[in-house]
């Protein structure tokens, strides 16, 4: 009975069993492993893939750039982030898609396979680069090889125009052992194409991408005769973060230090004032070499200007600084004059008056001279007179000579008010033009 019941059961197995052995299939039967065996089985990619050893292999390029990520003023450095492609035909790899379902592309590993040794001259180091391992071919034998790369390259750096600096920095694209006969390079598309495209860009950084011109051409040397394709990127700095963190603030600030020149030129304020925008200066100049970008073969030119203006401060502050101690010093040895005419008083008698009451003190003195005199001395009461008279004539010297500073003082102030001012003219000028040419890139 056990029998009969189990029967039935074993011949819907077996029938389960027998579907399921129908409907899957072992890789090994399928087309595509059966071409990937076929196209690899006795591929050798030590040998550049042509049957006729003296005909090119012609390796077409593309590039696009994707963002980029810093410029090292300093180090002359330029890190981008691109796409490149590189497209080459294989005449080992080819097939018959008809014998194959129809394929008509298949993606096979790049270690498996000859490829171009293609460099990038001015090549410092690659960081962050995604290793794709797989190369499409398609059933002509055509080979695309694409892959994102963050280019670190050598590039000569101007920072003159700083911050309304354009850049141009190249990337020179060559095979390294394989001579032009061998290997040749070619534009994927139209150099045209390539110069305007910057649909991938992201443009929100500090740095506006303008175009990528490309050039081909072959170099000679010793070897022979070096196929290369160079792509110019062409990049612009968005200067406005620095016009209103750099340029409107020293702007303001030498408009400040030339109010100083209305001050007196002996007034002891204009020092405290000159010493304040100094310290300002320096403070702000610190803050500056923060932003602004270094670079041991050009200075920016605000750098410049800053410099000269800071020196044309330096040297009014200490005019005013010389004027003041000298009028002071003249001023103290002229207050002790009238009273070297006193009989009678030694240096520690003599009081300490004021300027003003200066000629009082005179009258003062010839009046107590005639009291102390004994009557009868004319030639005591005479050679006071003369002490004083001499001292008049000192004092006006004194006010002569100081006059006579305080106007040469005053000339040279206004020599360095026109110099100040036609420096910050300059500097506006120069500021505008250079934005207008950066804005007609």
């Amino acid at each position: 009975m056990l029998a009969s019941v189990m029967a039935p059961l074993w011949a819907c197995i077996l029938v389960a069993a027998g579907i399921l052995a129908t409907d899957t299939h072992h890789p090994r039967d399928s087309a595509l492993y059966h071409l990937s065996k076929q196209l690899l089985q006795n591929y050798h990619k030590e040998v550049r893939p042509v049957y006729n050893w003296t005909k090119a292999t012609t390796v077409y390029l593309d590039l696009f750039v994707h963002a980029i990520l810093d410029v090292d003023a300093e180090n002359q450095i330029l890190k981008t982030s691109v796409w490149y492609r590189e497209v080459w035909n294989d005449e080992f790899l080819s097939w018959n898609s008809s014998l194959f379902d129809e394929i008509r592309e298949i993606s096979l590993p790049l270690s498996a396979i000859w490829a171009p040794d293609i460099i990038i001259n001015e090549f410092m180091d690659v960081e962050r680069s995604p290793d794709l391992p797989y190369v499409y071919v398609n059933s002509s034998g055509t080979i695309e090889n694409s892959k994102p790369i963050q280019v670190v390259s050598a590039c000569s750096l101007e920072t003159y125009a700083f911050p309304f600096d354009v850049q141009n920095c190249s990337l020179t694209f060559k095979s390294i052992l394989h001579t032009v006969e061998d290997v040749d390079l070619a534009f994927l598309r139209s150099p045209e194409d390539i110069k305007r495209d910057k649909k991938v860009f992201l443009n929100d950084s500090e740095w506006e991408l303008l175009s990528v011109s490309s050039t081909y051409s072959i170099l000679q040397s010793s070897a022979g005769g070096f196929a290369q394709i160079q792509f110019n990127v062409v990049m612009r700095r968005h200067p406005l973060v620095y016009v209103v963190s750099l340029l409107i603030p020293s702007i303001f600030l030498m408009l400040v230090d030339l109010g100083s020149f209305y001050m007196p030129p002996n007034c002891q304020a204009r020092i405290v004032f000159k010493t304040s925008v100094l310290v300002g200066y320096t403070v702000f100049r610190v803050n500056m070499s923060n932003q602004v970008p270094r670079s041991v073969g050009s200075t920016p030119l605000i750098g410049h200007f800053f410099s000269i203006c800071m020196a044309f401060l330096v040297l009014s502050l200490a005019k005013s600084i010389v004027l003041v101690k000298f009028l002071h010093d003249e001023r103290r040895g002229g207050q002790q004059q009238p009273f070297l005419c006193l009989r009678g008083n030694t240096d520690a008698d003599r009081p300490r008056v004021e300027p003003r009451a200066q000629r009082a003190l005179i009258t003062e003195s010839s009046f107590y001279g005639e009291h102390l005199a004994q009557p009868g001395t004319l030639k005591e009461i005479w050679s006071q007179l003369q002490c004083i008279s001499n001292y008049l004539q000192t004092q006006d010297q004194t006010d002569q000579q100081e006059a006579e500073w305080l106007v040469l003082l005053s000339r040279f102030d206004r020599l360095l008010f026109r110099s100040y001012l036609f420096m910050l003219g300059l500097y506006t000028i120069t500021l505008c033009s250079l934005w207008a040419l950066w804005g007609g890139v």
